[in-house]
């Protein structure tokens, strides 16, 4: 299927590596332009080099997303160098443990700063260019909204906030043709996820308890399944869907565990 994202310009953030790193591919490999954004410039400069390589436009901003004012340069830039975008997918971020007992207000605020305030951001500075195109929004936020984690209070809020968000701007920007949806990823085999499950004694034993509990399957959903559904909702081809949280998860979430 032609998804018709050819030279569309998609803003992807934390694009380089994981779920990110997969959806900026997709849309490469769907003739788009991925825009994509990350802290690392050695991981971003690989990425870009390995797509150039392959015939496909692509283009890396390095860029704290948390820093004041980075949010307004990095779509700046993204104009400036292709005059139009046509998508965002919001998606940097990470769990980082912040949780009510061990917490502190400080880590806390600190958390939403690095997982949902430039989701704002970005969203609030895209918009112009968003509205010319009739572009679409895609948040990336996590099962963890809906079923809670415990010890991640920060991580939790921001998800659940991304949620919120996600059904608001769809209200708001229905005027102008912009979609805005969500996607929930679950149990996904990033590198931030397989350092987590070095956490623990016997990372393979974990990963099979968690696998146990998945009923389609039995196994992880790969990043490279978060990335077709992202680029099925940011095309045209989903023209008629907004407002939506979606759940790629082989059943995780919504499904009764004891059928399986």
């Amino acid at each position: 299927m032609d998804l018709g994202l050819h030279h569309k310009v998609i803003i992807v953030t934390g694009g380089t590596k994981g779920i990110g790193g997969a959806i900026s591919k997709a849309i490469a490999a769907e003739g788009g332009i991925a825009v994509f954004i990350a802290r690392s410039n050695e991981e971003g400069i690989s990425l870009q080099n390995e797509m150039n390589t392959c015939n496909q436009e692509a283009f890396f901003i390095q860029a704290d997303l948390t820093k004041q004012g980075n949010c307004e340069k990095v779509v700046a830039m993204a104009v400036e160098k292709y005059g139009r975008i046509d998508g965002l997918v919001n998606n940097a971020g990470r769990n980082d443990n912040v949780g009510l007992e061990m917490g502190t207000i400080d880590r806390f605020t600190t958390s939403l700063n690095e997982n949902l305030l430039h989701y704002y951001e970005m969203a609030h500075y895209c918009l112009p260019e968003l509205k010319k195109t009739k572009g679409s929004i895609l948040n990336i936020s996590s099962k963890v909204a809906l079923t809670g984690q415990g010890g991640t209070s920060g991580y939790a809020a921001a998800k659940g906030a991304q949620l919120a968000l996600t059904r608001e701007w769809a209200t708001e920007l229905l005027p102008f043709g912009i979609r805005v949806n969500a996607i929930l990823p679950a149990e996904v085999m990033t590198p931030l996820y397989r350092n987590w499950l070095h956490s623990f004694k016997d990372p393979i034993k974990k990963q099979r308890e968690i696998e146990q509990n998945i009923p389609l399957g039995k196994r992880m959903t790969t990043a490279e399944e978060i990335a077709s559904l992202a680029v099925f909702l940011i095309s045209e081809k989903s023209a008629h869907t907004t407002g939506q949280f979606l759940s790629p998860d082989g059943g995780y979430v919504h499904l009764d565990r004891s059928i399986t």
